[in-house]
């Protein structure tokens, strides 16, 4: 049986999504993402499950990691966010003063929030916050959580779906120690790569200049500084196609004339929601 860290508890939306993935896989939890990386590069026959950003929010913040390990990444799965207000059985909503959940959680439903004069209290993730709801025993006490999570935690749904947009998707990255590709195809294809610049005025835009002249788009381009630097910065790539293919190739190869790190990350067909 194949096995999927995710960061969390059981009920949150990593899991959610794990369940979606590989339904058959055992699937562990861990305190945090850095706990995820290390695991999976020390067990090459286990996969994780990360978020990496939100349609609504942005990034999750786990890129430094992405750089020190540097796990192959095998697939991208949009996950649809639902949130719902999860109390103990029998509260209702004027019953409920605070309200608890993973910052991003609570920011994704601040009308809500705003509309019932609720006080937020952020908690490292929002299966965690269903946990301790159901162990309080307080109904002035809820969380905002997955469906997933008020099962595990036999809380009810006091009001589904309280997010403030509608549509709201999670982009998760399946990774692991192991290198493995798609066979160059027909189908839609995303590269990931990271890369550092060598340090000479306007090395970045002399960079990507290979991309344009041979029509390779660029769906992700962002930096970071390097730990405990802000003059030193990697980037974190995507593009539309396959490494195999001889116009990525190329592009790849005039960046690489300026480069001092580069590292392919991986090469995955594109989600089937990237074409809505």
């Amino acid at each position: 049986m194949s096995k999927i860290y995710f960061q969390g508890t059981f009920g949150a939306y990593s899991h959610l999504a794990a369940l979606s993935i590989e339904p058959k896989a055992e699937i562990i939890p861990c305190k945090t993402f850095d706990e995820c990386f290390s695991k999976a590069s020390k067990d090459p026959s286990s996969k994780i499950i990360i978020p990496e950003s939100n349609r609504i929010t942005g990034n999750i913040g786990i890129e430094y990691l992405i750089f020190k390990y540097r796990l192959n990444i095998y697939a991208e799965y949009f996950q649809n966010i639902e949130h719902n207000l999860l109390g103990l059985k029998g509260t209702k909503i004027s019953e409920i003063k605070n309200i608890y959940s993973h910052a991003q959680a609570l920011s994704q439903c601040s009308k809500f929030i705003k509309s019932n004069n609720l006080i937020e209290h952020v908690r490292a993730d929002t299966a965690g916050s269903a946990e301790m709801i159901s162990n309080s025993n307080d109904k002035t006490k809820a969380a905002i959580a997955s469906s997933l999570s008020a099962k595990t935690y036999n809380l009810e749904i006091i009001k589904k779906n309280i997010e403030n947009e509608k549509g709201n998707l999670t982009r998760f990255l399946i990774m692991g120690k192991n290198i493995s590709q798609p066979d160059y195809g027909k189908k839609n294809y995303i590269t990931s790569f990271l890369f550092k610049l060598k340090s000479k005025p306007a090395a970045l835009y002399q960079s990507l200049g290979g991309f344009a002249i041979n029509g390779v788009n660029l769906t992700k381009l962002q930096s970071y500084p390097e730990k405990n630097s802000f003059d030193s910065f990697f980037f974190l790539c995507d593009l539309d196609g396959h490494i195999e293919n001889p116009r990525v190739q190329k592009s790849l190869e005039e960046l690489g004339l300026h480069c001092q790190d580069f590292h392919v990350l991986g090469v995955f067909e594109a989600d089937k929601q990237r074409e809505k």
